[in-house]
């Protein structure tokens, strides 16, 4: 896919007023928003399909935030504006020595080609140890996710330093809890609040839901 870098016009957006006082009346705020979502259907159709659920969870939502661009904004060459989507730049933990890398995959909006993409990254780069990061730097357009499998989190709370102009969102799931058939994922949602307020968080979450209860759209007549 083409990265385009789209230049906001502060005369004519809405939320300008407000940008301006989160960077230049107040200090900047960092917060985070602790949900849980629920992945029943997503995990059913993930094991009839035999595919991974970490590649699934990094295209869910790098789909989720395409339509959405206050979680698209970044400064370029000391412009505001918004990509037309981000990259994900994720760990990648090695068993043997308990130690990480980071990793990124270039998004693609088809889930086929997205899902070997990261196969194919995770084969080339996955077992390099020593250099956190074996593919290179990730492109500008990247934003952190990653998941902490081994237990379940009721909230967690990043502190970011130096994050003035930082506007890319931060993802953190961890163990998911099945309860009466039904099976849940906490996620932790990281936002500067210059760009992202919490209804903007409300309706990426709902495409997010709408995304993981409706795999069909994106999934159906996969064969691995």
């Amino acid at each position: 896919m083409n990265t385009n870098f789209n230049n906001i016009d502060m005369n004519t957006w809405a939320r300008a007023e407000t940008y301006r006082y989160f960077t230049e009346t107040v200090s900047t705020v960092i917060y985070s928003v602790n949900v849980t979502m629920d992945i029943t259907i997503l995990r059913n159709a993930l094991k009839i399909k035999k595919l991974k659920f970490f590649p699934a969870y990094l295209y869910l939502i790098t789909r989720a935030m395409e339509r959405h661009q206050e979680f698209l904004m970044a400064i370029k060459d000391n412009i505001l504006g918004y990509w037309n989507y981000r990259t994900p730049f994720y760990p990648r933990f090695h068993e043997e020595d308990k130690t990480i890398t980071f990793l990124w995959t270039e998004y693609n909006g088809d889930f086929k080609i997205f899902y070997k993409n990261y196969t194919s990254d995770i084969n080339q780069y996955g077992k390099s140890h020593g250099i956190m990061l074996p593919k290179g730097a990730p492109p500008s357009n990247n934003y952190i996710i990653s998941c902490v499998p081994w237990f379940s989190f009721n909230s967690l709370s990043m502190q970011l330093q130096n994050a003035q102009n930082y506007y890319a969102p931060i993802f953190e799931s961890s163990r998911f809890t099945k309860t009466n058939g039904i099976i849940t994922m906490p996620l932790s949602i990281t936002v500067n609040h210059a760009a992202i307020d919490g209804y903007h968080i409300k309706l990426f979450l709902d495409d997010l839901q709408w995304l993981m209860n409706n795999p069909k759209e994106w999934i159906e007549g996969l064969k691995y």
